[in-house]
């Protein structure tokens, strides 16, 4: 997520695409664990629903319709219930798959955790939590995309810090660290059984990567990074696409410098990641401008990584709200959240993206508005960061420390139950009949 979180805040593992569960076939040197198959179909042809949604012309079948997902352990730990439509409780990620959603992003920190084992907040994203969130999702039949930040906590256009236990290491070093890393942390997902598609080699790297600001060294770490994931890709016998992901695209020209540089020191990607706000990063028709010219001029795939909107302006557990407002033409409602959702998703595809993940759709409050949730935000790491944080980043955690700014974005109301915007993905091909 950018802006700091404002501030305030064998073949392909046995199975198909839409499958994407783990049937026990051995990979590489090892024995991947059998995990339950279970996969949703898609509608063939427009359905009733209780929202409206426009198809979309020319839509590829595969088409990613993708959500980060990296706050559901931390939620419920700290007591959230999810539910399915009819009310009842059910997994998320079921919820998720039955809704159409056929990709789960998870995000990676080194050590998102203090001397004490306090955890950072943020959702405490470590290995073991991808582990168990990326199972789940593999349950239901989704990939899975592993976002690693190779940093302690977040990475964004505003920050890059270092892992703690890279900060005294020069770039070569570093970026042995980072390969390792990467090795390690791939092998113990996919020894877990996570069915991984994608692997992103940092996060918005705008203007750094794990406190290196010097774009040839920040080439060189990205190159440490694919050279670990196609390491792996091969020991698995398995295809695992390289995310190399940016932010801020309504700056088109320097995205294009950043591809330019990614193609002069040759670093081996597949796949150009990008985030669009509508209320952030420019026009709809710049984001078809900057998607085209990656996919023309590099011969690169490119996904809208993050997006978002909101369908309410309340806040849900008294944090406040990063966004509150709408955007021209679209409402803050749960069909104007459905619109723009779908908006994106159509211009993106126009413009040869291949696909779209809807930004932390889950992250949902832990307690009411006229409660003190910060006990449970402090203790489970449910809000946007904790107080323990402060140490490793003292001038936005350290100073803002506190709940999720994100609840009325997510596509699940205040209480869990998952919103009919949420099913705009099912229908993203053949519409709604009203």
């Amino acid at each position: 997520m950018k802006r700091g979180i404002i501030q305030a805040l064998s073949a392909v593992l046995c199975v198909g695409l839409l499958a994407g569960a783990v049937s026990g076939c051995s990979v590489g040197k090892n024995k991947v664990p059998d995990l339950k198959e279970m996969s949703f179909e898609l509608p063939t042809e427009a359905e009733e629903a209780d929202i409206t949604v426009e198809p979309i012309a020319n839509l590829a079948d595969d088409f990613i319709r993708g959500m980060d997902a990296s706050s559901v352990l931390v939620e419920e730990n700290s007591g959230v219930t999810y539910y399915n439509y009819e009310g009842e409780e059910q997994d998320v990620f079921m919820t998720l798959a039955q809704s159409g959603v056929n990709y789960i992003r998870i995000r990676v920190w080194n050590d998102p955790y203090d001397a004490e084992g306090n955890g950072y907040g943020g959702g405490n994203n470590d290995v073991a939590t991808a582990i168990e969130l990326g199972k789940r999702a593999t349950k239901y039949g989704m990939k899975v995309c592993i976002d690693f930040h190779y940093s302690d906590f977040w990475a964004d256009p505003r920050k890059q810090f270092a892992p703690k236990a890279w900060e005294d290491m020069g770039p070569e070093e570093k970026g042995e660290a980072l390969h390792d890393f990467t090795i390690e942390s791939l092998t113990e997902i996919l020894d877990a059984g996570v069915d991984v598609g994608m692997v992103q080699i940092g996060n918005e790297i705008n203007n750094g990567l794990s406190g290196e600001k010097n774009p040839i060294t920040i080439m060189q770490l990205l190159k440490s990074g694919s050279d670990a994931v196609r390491e792996i890709s091969d020991n698995y016998d398995k295809e695992i696409q390289i995310v190399v992901h940016y932010t801020t695209i309504d700056q088109a020209y320097m995205i294009d410098h950043n591809a330019a540089l990614l193609e002069k020191y040759e670093v081996d990607y597949d796949v150009m990641g990008l985030s669009y706000y509508p209320y952030w990063d420019g026009t709809m028709e710049n984001m078809q401008e900057v998607v085209s010219n990656i996919v023309q001029k590099y011969g690169k795939k490119v996904v809208i990584a993050e997006t978002s909107y909101p369908y309410t302006s309340e806040d849900g557990d008294g944090a406040g709200n990063s966004y509150s407002d709408g955007v021209d033409g679209y409402e803050v409602s749960v069909q104007g959240q459905a619109d723009m959702v779908r908006d994106i998703c159509a211009a993106a595809s126009e413009a040869g993206a291949s696909g779209v993940f809807y930004w932390e759709g889950v992250w949902i409050p832990v307690g009411a508005p006229t409660e003190n949730n910060s006990a449970k935000w402090e203790q489970y790491g449910s809000g946007w960061a904790s107080s323990y944080a402060g140490q490793y980043d003292p001038n936005d955690a350290g100073k803002y420390y506190g709940g999720c700014s994100w609840d009325n974005q997510a596509m699940f109301d205040f209480e869990g139950h998952p919103l009919e915007s949420l099913k705009v993905f099912k229908y993203l091909k053949y519409g709604t009949v009203n």
